[in-house]
Order: structure tokens, then C-alpha cells, then sequence
């Protein structure tokens, strides 16, 4: 039996800080950012737009949490088109489509965008019931690609294991089940019943899987008295909460995003369900910003899907947040939520790669050539330091979660600034080489590496 740790101590070793304090360090990699001139480029650049198929979510419960990424994306593409476009010469031009059409609709959309709008590259895309069909596609097309989100492990896990021409920048999906249970370990490690309500399919079971192995690991004396599993777009959520006060739970932990979201806090409140215990969520503050009303209770564990919320880093210690959240507010008469901070990103991503590879070959370079730039790049972006790991194309950034707190700056709730947590990303994910697991290999490297706390 492997050796019992003071659950204290584990928490330190990984790394996991509470309140104000903010480390952005880059380690041994070298940085870019949005922040760098543009050099001269080489050789004859074309005049052509330069075509962005971008896929999000613009109509249903989703939209609250989507649209945002739509708008990142066209933030980004204003402001290098005012300086000419790519490498001076070629104008973006964005093609959008609504993801809420599904599944089977948004694979044949995509090789639409491909084959007769001729998109140069691919770019959105909210649910991880989508990117796992899309990007096989996305490799049969030959289509440059960056996922915002779409998290879901599975994605490069099982259904695109060796990419080549997709990328995604968001952190994976079981970095947001641990976030919120190691969050929920050093803030609360005194609960022991807890109920269950999330989404019913590949997102809501990842979340349930990826806190329920942490808890198991960090306190195991916990137990599990209530699940409860609605179908996303779910409207009426009173049969999951009245079973979830019955069982008495400590805590409540949920992953139900979105529109779900807006509705399921809402309906709890009438129920008197935050009276009753605490509550933990994955994605509660992931929504537009002024989407949450100030009914939405405090000291909420308020999940941001583990990358970013517009208060965090602190815009008087990081200023690209601060210049991104004043240009967007100022084009967009709202605040980013992380997807719109993650479509900018990857926007900048690109330009930097397309630069790069145009001093290396000396033209407009190949899907090749900035693919290869892409490859081990580390952004500074508004939301600190993203990792492209070569070896799968993932995107990495240090994890954060916090408390909902109203506040009279904001007509809508924030990240408490004294009460955030953030989380080495490196901590709890799968390292390079951990072979794949089931349900995911971060799943799998948790159970076998990590001790067990003392009880």
C-alpha cells in the first residue's frame, strides 16, 4: 500500500496558491506575445483575404458562453487588418457558422467551408460533444485548425491521437473536474456527503470522473449520496435539485454550463438549495460576464473551465489583460469571458506563426511551415502564459478557480480577487509519454502516481 501524505503538504507540492498572489514565470521556454512589432516580411506576400471558417455557438442555452469566442476572434482580426492583415498584405476574413445546428450538420458545414468557401483556416467550436467528429475531418481536409474549446480529452486521446494539422488552446477537460476538487479540498476538506448534477453526456461524465478520482485521492472518507444527470438544454431542473436536498449532501458539486447554468441557479434559489450546503461548479462563471445576475449567491466555488476570468491575472500587474479587457469592452460594450480571451489568443497564435515561418522561408509560408512554428510555442496572452505541447497539440495554461463575490464596480458577480486559486497546469495533467487510459490518461496518471491523504 502506498504511503499516506499529510493532505496539507500534498496541496503545497502541487503547487496549489490561494488569495492575491500572481506568478506568471515562463520557466526555460522562450515567449511571444501580442505586445511584439511585426518585421518586414519576406518576399512576395498575396493580396488575398485570408478566410477564417469560425464555428461557435450563436442561437440557444449555449450562446451565453460561445458568442463570446465569435467576438474575441473578430476583436483580433479589427485590429491586424487595421495594420494591413497578415504580414501586411492579406485581410482576414471570417466566415461563421452556428454550432447549435449539431453534430452531423457542423461536419458537413466544415468540408462546406473547405471545399467551396475555400477557408485558409478553422477556428471555434464550444462543446466537446463536437471536436472529436470534427477533427478527424479537419485532418482528412488538410485544414489548418485551432480549437477554442471542445474540450473533451477524448479529442486527442483516442480520436485524433497523432495531429497534424489541428491544435486546441483550451486546458483539457479533466483539468476542470481536478481544478474544482482540489479547490474544494483546501477550502472545504471538512465535507462528506456530496451530490452530483451535470450534464448528461461526454463533458458532464468527464467532470464526475476527474473531481470523484481527486476526492478519492485527497479525501477519502467522502462519499457520493446523490447523482443527478440532466440532458444538456435542460430547462426545468426542479426533480435533480429536490433529490439533491433530500440526500443531505455537504456539497453540491455541478458542471451544468451555459444557458443550463443560468437556469439551474436560478430555479435553486427558490428551492433554498445555497442555504443548505455548498456549492462547487466546473463553468458557473464562464458565461458572458453580465449573464449572472447579482441573485447569484457568494463564496460559490465559480468554475471557469480552468483558464480564465477577465479579473484574473490582475489587470495592474499583467498589462495585456488590461489592454485586451479595455479594447474588448470598448468594441463590445461587455466584458470577455474566457472564450472570448481564448479565440484572441489563438488569432495572435497564428499571426506569430505565419511570421515566423515567413522568415524561414522567405514567402507566404505553408500550412506546413506554420504548423511547425505553432509546435512548442509559449504565448503571453491576456490570460498568461499559453504551452503548445508539440507532441499533441495541446494548449496548456496554469489552471484557476475561485469564490463568487458581488462587488459595486460590476452589476454581476466576479472571482472574489482575495480568493483565487491557481494551479501549476503541469500538476494535474498526464505528462508527455503517460500512455493512454481509460476514461482518460489524466485519469489514469492520478490513480497510479499521486499518494493518498491521510484520512
Amino acid at each position: 500500500m502506498a504511503e499516506k501524505v499529510d493532505r496539507r503538504d500534498f496541496l503545497r507540492s502541487l503547487g496549489v496558491t490561494a488569495g492575491a498572489a500572481f506568478g506568471a514565470a515562463a520557466g526555460s521556454f522562450p515567449v511571444i506575445g501580442t505586445a511584439q512589432a511585426q518585421d518586414k516580411p519576406r518576399g512576395t506576400i498575396p493580396s488575398t483575404p485570408y478566410k477564417i471558417g469560425h464555428m461557435t455557438f450563436f442561437t440557444g442555452p449555449a450562446a451565453v458562453l460561445g458568442e463570446g469566442m465569435y467576438k474575441g476572434q473578430v476583436l483580433a482580426a479589427e485590429e491586424i487588418n487595421a495594420a494591413g492583415g497578415f504580414l501586411g498584405r492579406r485581410k482576414i476574413d471570417i466566415i461563421k457558422a452556428d454550432e447549435a445546428a449539431g453534430t452531423d450538420a457542423n461536419v458537413k458545414e466544415l468540408r462546406r467551408m473547405k471545399l467551396q468557401e475555400k477557408i485558409d483556416f478553422f477556428c471555434g467550436i464550444t462543446s466537446s460533444g463536437n471536436t472529436p467528429a470534427l477533427g478527424p475531418v479537419a485532418e482528412e481536409l488538410k485544414v489548418l485548425t485551432i480549437f477554442v474549446d471542445g474540450c473533451t480529452d477524448f479529442l486527442f486521446d483516442k480520436a485524433v491521437p497523432d495531429p497534424k494539422y489541428i491544435f486546441r488552446i483550451t486546458n483539457i477537460q479533466s483539468a476542470d473536474g481536478a481544478t474544482c476538487a482540489l479547490a474544494v479540498v483546501q477550502a472545504w476538506p471538512q465535507v462528506k456527503r456530496i451530490a452530483h448534477i451535470h450534464p448528461d453526456y461526454s463533458y458532464g461524465r468527464n467532470a464526475f470522473d476527474h473531481f470523484s478520482i481527486v476526492m478519492k485521492k485527497m479525501l477519502p472518507r467522502t462519499e457520493v449520496v446523490s447523482e443527478g444527470w440532466p440532458k444538456l438544454g435542460t430547462t426545468d431542473f426542479t426533480s435533480h435539485i429536490t433529490k439533491a436536498i433530500g440526500s443531505k449532501p455537504d456539497l453540491l458539486v455541478t458542471s451544468v454550463w451555459g444557458g443550463d447554468y443560468l437556469a439551474l441557479y436560478k430555479q435553486a434559489l427558490q428551492h433554498g438549495l445555497f442555504d443548505k450546503m455548498k456549492v462547487a461548479t466546473t463553468l458557473a462563471m464562464a458565461v458572458a460576464p453580465h449573464a449572472l445576475g447579482k441573485d447569484h449567491p457568494e463564496g460559490v466555488i465559480g468554475g471557469v473551465h480552468s483558464n480564465y476570468h477577465f479579473t484574473w491575472p490582475p489587470a495592474d500587474r499583467w498589462p495585456l489583460n488590461k489592454t485586451f479587457i479595455e479594447k474588448y469592452y470598448a468594441r463590445w460594450k461587455e466584458y470577455p469571458n474566457f472564450q472570448g480571451e481564448g479565440a484572441y489568443t489563438a488569432t495572435y497564435m497564428l499571426k506569430t506563426a505565419i511570421e515566423k515561418a515567413n522568415k524561414l522561408t522567405g514567402s507566404w509560408p505553408s500550412d506546413e511551415a506554420i504548423i511547425s512554428q505553432l509546435e512548442g510555442m509559449m504565448y503571453a496572452g491576456p490570460g498568461g502564459y499559453t504551452y503548445i505541447r508539440p507532441d499533441n497539440h495541446q494548449g496548456y495554461k496554469d489552471a484557476i478557480t475561485g469564490f463568487t463575490k458581488n462587488v459595486p464596480e460590476y452589476p454581476f458577480p466576479i472571482l472574489d480577487p482575495e480568493r483565487i486559486i491557481t494551479i501549476p497546469i503541469r500538476n494535474i495533467t498526464a505528462p508527455p509519454g503517460w500512455p493512454k487510459g481509460e476514461p482518460t490518461s489524466t485519469y489514469t496518471w492520478i490513480d497510479k502516481t499521486w499518494p493518498s491523504a491521510k484520512a
